[in-house]
């Protein structure tokens, strides 16, 4: 069962006209069988059994007639039978042919006719005369030279049968696969359009067509990705609000402190409120940023490797000292502001917690053809993010991604979830691993 179901295609299409076609084969091919093993063993016994009577016919004649009957022989046999005849005198028939239409019953039934019929030695020739069959009789005083057309052991029935069977199947074959195409194609675009969305690309309403459940389909994919993008642009609504809301009080709060009066004995005490408000617009901010998922940015061709080095020089400026391997170019369809935003996370992560932090960029192969992304996709665009710092232990790396899980008080704990929320927003993911540098590797994946 394993065997077969590895021998079977594996494209909706190749199997539905599979589905299709395999019935109409098989029937035909009974068909066939039936018209070979039947109707033209039948037909082909008659039409050589004809023949065979008529050489023995003339055979018996030539040799029971004197010499002068022969000429009048020949000439009845040519004008009655359709046979032309000649006669070698003292001639020896040699050696046997070697049959050369294997595949039709014709010659086996004309030698068997023959033998049952003539009671002499002969030879059928089938190779010298494209339009006739030379049967050689050996006769006491020579031999005699049959020559039949062929048309007598022929029949239009079958050609007409060949036709209409070959005819058939390739014209019903070319109307199934015509017509799964167009099934398939429908099929196809609902697959695009879904992997795309996926992706965080706007393709807009698709155009329903093909079959009524195809037709369903794509109508429940437009409603759906319509609830969606109102969803989205709901949230973002409600966010806005939020952030109004939240700052309105905080900006009040930085005012009220900048106006209380300056004394020694209150200075601790006003910086730590005005520390307090620093990190609670800092959380404001990162929450909004989380729950906005960046979702506002459309997807455009851009330049990986630039993007690396822009967050890497900008880290720099900040005191970093961050490494960059890259090729020179790396085209795809990102949405930039929200890639930059994700490196900025995962660097500044790095730097917060070593010294030294390292970022790669390269191509590699997929090997998970239904891991993130789906399938058509044959390679992940790879950034790696290592430092040497203290890194996390492997049971806990996983729990390091859920917001607000953070191992710093200053920190939100929301630089990885915001990170991989806007690789996974992409079609790829991020992986911590043990870094070659001794820290922790953020192995960023993205489908190219």
């Amino acid at each position: 069962m394993g065997a077969l179901r590895r021998l079977l295609p594996r494209s909706l299409m190749a199997r539905s006209v599979l589905i299709i076609l395999a019935p109409m084969l098989v029937l035909q091919a009974v068909a066939l069988q039936l018209f070979y093993g039947g109707h033209l063993d039948v037909i082909s016994r008659r039409l050589a059994g004809g023949v065979a009577g008529d050489v023995a016919f003339v055979a018996e004649l030539i040799r029971r007639e004197p010499d002068e009957q022969h000429p009048w022989i020949f000439r009845e046999a040519s004008w009655r039978l359709d046979l032309a005849l000649a006669f070698e005198p003292g001639a020896v028939i040699q050696g046997e042919r070697r049959p050369t239409m294997s595949i039709l019953p014709l010659e086996e039934d004309l030698n068997n006719a023959l033998g049952e019929r003539l009671r002499a030695r002969f030879d059928v020739d089938w190779q010298s005369d494209p339009r006739s069959v030379i049967i050689r009789v050996q006769l006491p005083e020579g031999v005699l030279h049959v020559e039949a057309p062929r048309k007598r052991l022929f029949t239009a029935t079958l050609y007409l049968f060949v036709i209409w069977l070959v005819g058939s199947a390739l014209l019903l074959s070319g109307v199934a696969i015509l017509f799964m195409k167009n099934q398939v194609r429908a099929i196809r675009r609902l697959a695009a359009a879904a992997e795309a969305f996926g992706l965080g690309r706007d393709v807009g309403a698709i155009k329903p067509e093909g079959a009524s459940e195809v037709r369903q389909a794509a109508g429940a994919f437009n409603r759906m990705q319509e609830r969606i993008r109102r969803f989205v642009g709901q949230r973002t609504e409600m966010l806005a609000g939020i952030s109004h809301d939240l700052r309105t009080p905080l900006t009040r709060m930085r005012l009220a402190v900048t106006m209380l009066p300056r004394a020694p004995e209150t200075e601790e005490d006003i910086a730590a409120l005005t520390q307090d408000m620093e990190e609670m617009e800092r959380m404001i901010a990162a929450y909004l940023a989380f729950a906005r998922g960046e979702g506002t940015e459309q997807t455009r061709p851009a330049d990986l490797v630039e993007l690396v080095h822009d967050v890497a020089a900008k880290a720099r400026r900040s005191g970093a000292a961050v490494e960059v391997a890259a090729p020179g170019r790396l085209a795809m369809p990102l949405r930039p502001d929200a890639v930059r935003r994700c490196l900025a996370n995962l660097i500044d992560n790095a730097r917060r917690h070593a010294r030294r932090v390292a970022v790669a960029v390269e191509t590699v192969p997929r090997s998970d053809p239904g891991g993130p992304g789906g399938e058509g996709q044959s390679l992940w665009a790879q950034v790696t993010v290592d430092d040497d710092g203290p890194g996390i232990p492997a049971g806990e790396r996983e729990g390091a991604f859920r917001p607000f899980a953070t191992g710093r008080p200053d920190g939100t704990g929301l630089g990885l979830a915001i990170a991989r929320d806007i690789v996974r927003a992409h079609g790829g993911d991020i992986l911590l691993e043990e870094s070659p540098l001794g820290g922790l590797r953020a192995r960023l994946l993205l489908p190219v």
